[in-house]
């Protein structure tokens, strides 16, 4: 064992003294230094414009000195890479093809690119941002990404692409003016950690994808903040979504999945669940929206506990044929329970409802919101009260909680959408 031990760490040795550093300076041909490159080998490109559509294929490490742009010449992808365990860091890279049918991009991940690290790097006027399909345990770091921003929405790609990869960690990244900032579909075992995600059409579009974290994300301007649809076993904390004109978080036929911990702040809807099952919703503040949380298509079996639902012009608007209860074990903060909490112990001493005969009736006909304040309309209510043949199905919390856990909501007021 000894000696197997000694001849790794020779051989080890032997490697990295192989490995070389290639400069290339503003002028000379660059895709001819990394065809040269040796496995192993730093190629590191000096301040300049480099002009190309070059392709790496073979385990090097491009990185740029004092920020070099690689321009693509608005065609094909401008860096294509094909091989496993290359790093870049540091460039510009820009002007990548508009073809959407050839996917180009500024930066192709191919199949079999595995273990890739892509940080630092402004990914800037590029179709995709980063495509990364079918290469696995790739790290995108820290860089900044922004579309063809004259393009229509359904004309520019997508900031970072993932498709069918395993193990991917997108940290730090700052993606905006794109189509959707992040989109991943079938995709497992990724964490997306730290990202800002803006000005685009979702800032995370995500589908038929497992096991992934998403956590400390700000999802802002958006028309829709965060996507989760046909997925299961997600973990979705202590992200800030705010300010987008349609949803915060769309929660789409999603099982066995936790989400927490969220601010969801200033969106035409806060959380909207369609088909969900099996998840806990649990310490979210969700705070002035239009409509806090839209819920339909039999979402039920679901734990909805501490969350705190604060300035919702609506706080739930439900289409359902049955009650669904939230709260059973410690309730939820309703900022306009109008109950009372007679022994001081913190919990209002009737239940939370969160519709009635009058809400149903403004949905499906508008026009009844200018009688909202007559004494017809709350006669109606009264009456709707009185007599349980007139009660529709509503969501019920038997236990609501008369203080809020998380005591600065107040700083997420007015965060609505701005073009």
């Amino acid at each position: 064992m000894r000696l197997l031990a000694l001849l790794l760490l020779l051989l080890g040795a032997a490697l990295g003294a192989q490995a070389a550093t290639v400069r290339v300076a503003p002028g000379a041909a660059l895709q001819q230094a990394i065809d040269s490159a040796q496995p192993g080998d730093t190629v590191e490109i000096e301040r300049g414009h480099y002009l190309g559509n070059f392709t790496v294929d073979k385990a090097l490490t491009l990185r740029g000195i004092n920020r070099p742009t690689l321009s693509g010449g608005n065609q094909g992808d401008t860096i294509r890479v094909t091989a496993p365990d290359v790093t870049i860091e540091g460039l510009i890279v820009r002007d990548s093809g508009a073809s959407l049918k050839d996917q180009n991009a500024g930066i192709y991940l191919r199949p079999g690119a595995h273990r890739a690290v892509v940080r630092h790097n402004d990914l800037t006027y590029n179709l995709f941002g980063l495509w990364i399909e079918k290469a696995n345990d790739v790290r995108i770091e820290h860089n900044i990404i922004t579309g063809k921003r004259e393009l229509n929405s359904s004309q520019r790609g997508n900031g970072i692409q993932l498709y069918n990869t395993d193990g991917a960690r997108i940290t730090g990244n700052n993606i905006g003016f794109v189509r959707d900032a992040l989109y991943v579909d079938v995709s497992h075992h990724a964490i997306f950690k730290g990202n800002k995600l803006h000005h685009s059409r979702y800032g995370s579009h995500y589908m038929n994808s497992y096991y992934n974290l998403w956590e400390d994300n700000d999802s802002y301007y958006n028309r829709g903040g965060l996507a989760l649809m046909e997925v299961r076993n997600q973990i979705v904390r202590g992200n800030r979504t705010w300010g987008n004109s349609d949803h915060g978080i769309m929660l789409r036929t999603l099982q066995d999945s936790v989400v927490e911990n969220n601010v969801i702040a200033g969106n035409n809807r806060g959380f909207f669940i369609y088909d969900v099952e099996y998840a806990t919703l649990k310490g979210n503040l969700v705070v002035d929206n239009h409509v806090g949380v839209h819920l339909s298509a039999g979402s039920t079996r679901n734990i909805v506990e501490g969350n705190d639902f604060i300035g919702n012009r609506e706080q739930i608007r439900y289409v359902g044929a049955r009650d669904e209860t939230w709260g059973k074990n410690s309730g939820n903060h309703w900022s306009n329970y109008l109950g009372w909490d007679r022994n001081g112990d913190g919990v209002g001493d009737v239940p939370y409802e969160a519709n009635d005969m009058v809400d149903r009736l403004s949905w499906r006909h508008p026009s009844v919101k200018l009688l909202m304040a007559s004494p017809a309309i709350q006669a109606l209510r009264l009456v709707g009260q009185q007599f349980p043949v007139l009660r529709v199905p509503t969501v019920v919390d038997p236990a609501p909680r008369m203080q809020p856990s998380n005591k600065q909501w107040y700083e997420w007021r007015d965060k609505h959408f701005q073009r």
